[in-house]
């Protein structure tokens, strides 16, 4: 299957009764320490669920057959509640795997969609691999959280609706957990906007990915680990960043808490760890825009209890 600008379009189609169109945001760049030329943020977290995840979802289960078993996945939370709510919303039976590091937020959202929640391991990983187990016992759907194509292309809708929204950026930037976000955004631009791709310091895998040459296994921690910490990148994502995403940057957790706050402080934002991830990279100058710049940052979610 395909993952292009053709295909992206005609999953927007598909999707776009059960989505919203978030909106954007432009702000003064000296307002938030910044010497570019403009500055605009896609507010994704206002989308159903509370994070960009939901495209992926509903992309998969109206193109796919559903067994009368239902839907199964694995996530850190925000897939899941995703997943959960596109099954609600379907009227199909959902199973949800989460690690025990995932937030009482995003368990509390899988739970208000009448989604089977089950609770267990250290890690996305340990939740991969009992869902795997599930489905091999009990039958049902896999939605992954990242590595499938239907997954690109409905995260993908988010870079088309980004670009009509906001159509003079020259940089976009991503938060990158297993690489399905970053993929498919990165899909549409397909060159034309520069994508940088950011991630915590403790979970680098997509950085470690691109040094290799391919999908290699990296570390998984820190304060965004309930989202922006798979083992490694997704494979059907590695050549599409190795060919659109320009590079990796790299941010500390006492940057992704002090944008958190940057964002609460400036603009009344509450942002999970993950959602503020991109916009860390531009406040601890891991990236700095040139003057001419006009940067994009997507905030991608707020499934967040309370502040740092």
């Amino acid at each position: 299957m395909t993952i292009d600008r053709a295909a992206i379009n005609a999953i927007r189609e598909r999707i776009r009764p059960y989505v919203r169109q978030t909106p954007v945001m432009q702000l003064a760049p000296a307002d938030f320490g910044l010497a570019c030329a403009g500055l605009t943020f896609k507010l994704e977290f206002l989308q159903h669920t509370g994070s960009f995840k939901v495209r992926g979802a509903f992309a998969s289960l109206l193109t796919r057959e559903v067994p009368a078993e239902g839907v199964v996945a694995a996530s850190g939370g925000n897939h899941g509640a995703a997943v959960a709510y596109a099954a609600q919303v379907l009227g199909v039976p959902a199973t949800i795997f989460v690690p025990s590091i995932a937030s009482a937020a995003k368990l509390d959202r899988i739970r208000s969609y009448g989604a089977r929640l089950v609770v267990g391991g250290d890690s996305y990983a340990d939740a991969l691999a009992a869902s795997e187990a599930h489905l091999a016992t009990h039958g049902g759907l896999a939605i992954h959280a990242f590595d499938a194509p239907e997954t690109l292309m409905g995260q993908g809708t988010l870079g088309q609706e980004f670009e009509e929204q906001a159509p003079d950026l020259d940089t976009v930037l991503i938060a990158v957990g297993g690489g399905g976000f970053i993929g498919g955004v990165a899909s549409w631009y397909a060159g034309r906007t520069r994508v940088i791709g950011v991630e915590p310091e403790l979970a680098p895998t997509l950085n470690r990915a691109l040094a290799a040459g391919k999908p290699v296994d990296a570390e998984g921690g820190g304060i965004a680990a309930d989202s922006l910490a798979p083992r490694r990148v997704g494979s059907l994502m590695f050549p599409i960043a190795q060919a659109y995403v320009e590079k990796s940057v790299l941010v500390p957790d006492d940057a992704i808490i002090a944008a958190q706050r940057a964002l609460w402080e400036r603009c009344r934002v509450a942002s999970e760890p993950g959602g503020a991830a991109a916009l860390a990279a531009l406040l601890s100058g891991r990236y700095v825009p040139q003057p001419e710049e006009r940067v994009g940052v997507v905030l991608c979610g707020a499934n967040i209890v309370a502040l740092p």
